[in-house]
Formats: structure tokens, C-alpha cells, sequence
């Protein structure tokens, strides 16, 4: 919730930042006008770049929680049991029903949420392995920008 309102609000202050410095450019611009859209791009470029290496940081935080801790598988020992059984007389009825123990059952349970476990970290490691790009990919632009706003300033 409080993640869907920070875009907004993020995206309408760079709009209003931009619109102002454009103002002011404008009336400046016999004074180093150029300068001042020069400095507003390059913060621009600064924010934004900023944004998507902390959001990609989050990303990469959740995904390595997940990995760690993956969600439980939600249906009960119970429930399997009577969806198979459930499943057995939904059979046409040439079909002969197959008699699984209760121990067969357990098994073919166990084996379930196993590899439900294992899908949720390959999933979640391929996650992972987008989030850094979020990170990597902004990170240069970031700091070659900021390499270039600090010769500015001096």
C-alpha cells in the first residue's frame, strides 16, 4: 500500500522539480540559463537512477527472504487425502480405482510440497538474479553522473 503511493508522489516531484528549474531557466537565461537545465538533467538523471538501484535493493532483500524462508505449502494432509479420494470416484466407470494406503498417500503428499518448496526458491532465485539487475544496471550511470556534478560544483 504505502509502496503504491510512493510512486506516485516520487514521479509528481520530479515532474514539479523539472517545471520549476525550467521556469527559472527561462527567466535566467541570459544569466547561465543553459546551466541550470544542464544541473536539473543531470539531478534528474541522479533521482532516478537512485530510485530504481533502491528499489532493486528491496527487491533483492525480498528474494533472498524468500529463499531463506520460503511461504508454506497451504493445503493440509487432510485436504489432499479427500481431494484424491474425491478424485477416484470422479473416475469413468470402466476405470478401476487405484487403493493407495494411507502411507502411500503421505508419500505422494510429501513429495508434493517438496517440490513445491523447490519451486518457490527457483523462483525466488530467479528473482533474485532480475533484482541485481535493477542494481547493476543504474548503478554506473549513477555514479558516472555524480562523478560529473561534483567537477561541476568545484
Amino acid at each position: 500500500m504505502v509502496m503504491s503511493m510512493i510512486i506516485p508522489v516520487s514521479i509528481v516531484a520530479v515532474i514539479a522539480l523539472v517545471a520549476a528549474l525550467v521556469i527559472s531557466a527561462k527567466s535566467e537565461y541570459n544569466e547561465g540559463g543553459e546551466d541550470v537545465i544542464k544541473n536539473a538533467y543531470i539531478y534528474l538523471v541522479l533521482f532516478a537512477t537512485l530510485m530504481m538501484v533502491i528499489g532493486g535493493s528491496v527487491s533483492v532483500f525480498m528474494a533472498v527472504a524468500d529463499i531463506v524462508a520460503p511461504t508454506p505449502y497451504y493445503q493440509t494432509f487432510e485436504d489432499y487425502k479427500r481431494f484424491e479420494m474425491e478424485r477416484k470416484t470422479s473416475l469413468e466407470p470402466d476405470q478401476e480405482p487405484v487403493k493407495l494406503t494411507e502411507e502411500e498417500l503421505r508419500e505422494k503428499y510429501d513429495a508434493m510440497v517438496r517440490s513445491e518448496n523447490e519451486r518457490q526458491i527457483l523462483r525466488a532465485k530467479n528473482n533474485l538474479i532480475k533484482s541485481f539487475g535493477w542494481i547493476i544496471i543504474p548503478l554506473p550511470v549513477f555514479i558516472y553522473f555524480q562523478k560529473n556534478l561534483v567537477k561541476k560544483v568545484v
